[in-house]
């Protein structure tokens, strides 16, 4: 597998979690990074074109063994946090299940940052 076509392959998948993410209720939006707070919106790459989501950060340590997914949200007041947290975890869990069977379960956590 080429250099690109990891990368690409990476930016699918965090796109694919981060769209599951948003879609969960209870979550307002995935809490934005420096960048994304700074960056005007025709200059930056759009959505499948390799925009990387601040609010989803993957890894693999190891190269082979489970994913490593951190998930910042901010979820909507009325909600109750905890249970908006165990829904996104088990949503990206699910998300990547069925994305790459074959891989070890992924490592989530999920960390709510504010409320809005």
């Amino acid at each position: 597998m080429t250099a690109h076509h990891e990368i690409t392959a990476h930016a699918k998948l965090v796109e694919e979690v981060a769209t599951a993410v948003q879609g969960v209720s209870g979550v307002a939006f995935l809490r934005p990074g420096l960048a994304d707070r700074l960056r005007s919106a025709p200059a930056w790459p759009t959505s499948g074109t390799g925009g990387a989501p601040s609010g989803v950060r993957m890894t693999r340590p190891d190269g082979e063994g489970p994913w490593h997914v951190e998930i910042h949200v901010v979820a909507l007041r009325h909600a109750r946090t905890l249970d908006v947290a165990r829904v996104v975890r088990r949503t990206v869990e699910r998300r990547l299940d069925s994305l790459v069977p074959a891989h070890p379960a992924p490592r989530v956590t999920v960390t709510v940052t504010g409320l809005v």
